[in-house]
């Protein structure tokens, strides 16, 4: 679960509709550290070979079926998405860089 400004997002609804999208072919969407609304919405997107489809397609098509503050505000295209053996994704290591980032940005303290 995504808590965005105080507000519960799901993400299973964000990736079922993204797999609805024609030329879409894997997904998954997490939340990542924002320093206004403490996480927002952000898609990692596999796209089928040849499908020509940008950030703002992604965007439209969730804007078009969801909430607007469903909307991903970071959207990613990857070759493909890492998945364990069991074919779960592995979205830790899709979240591992934006956490290193936030955390790397937080002020450190003085003794």
């Amino acid at each position: 679960m995504i808590t965005s400004g105080g507000v519960n997002i799901y993400p299973a609804e964000i990736e079922s509709t993204l797999l609805g999208l024609d030329g879409v072919a894997d997904v998954a969407v997490f939340g990542i550290p924002d320093p206004e609304f403490g996480e927002a919405v952000a898609a990692h997107v596999q796209l089928d070979v040849g499908a020509p489809l940008g950030e703002d397609d992604i965007r439209a098509h969730v804007a078009c079926h969801l909430a607007r503050y469903k909307v991903p505000k970071v959207v990613v295209f990857e070759e493909t998405l890492p998945r364990e053996d069991t074919g779960k994704l592995f979205k830790r290591r899709l979240k591992a860089p934006y956490r290193e980032q936030h955390t790397s940005e937080l002020p450190t303290g003085s003794a």
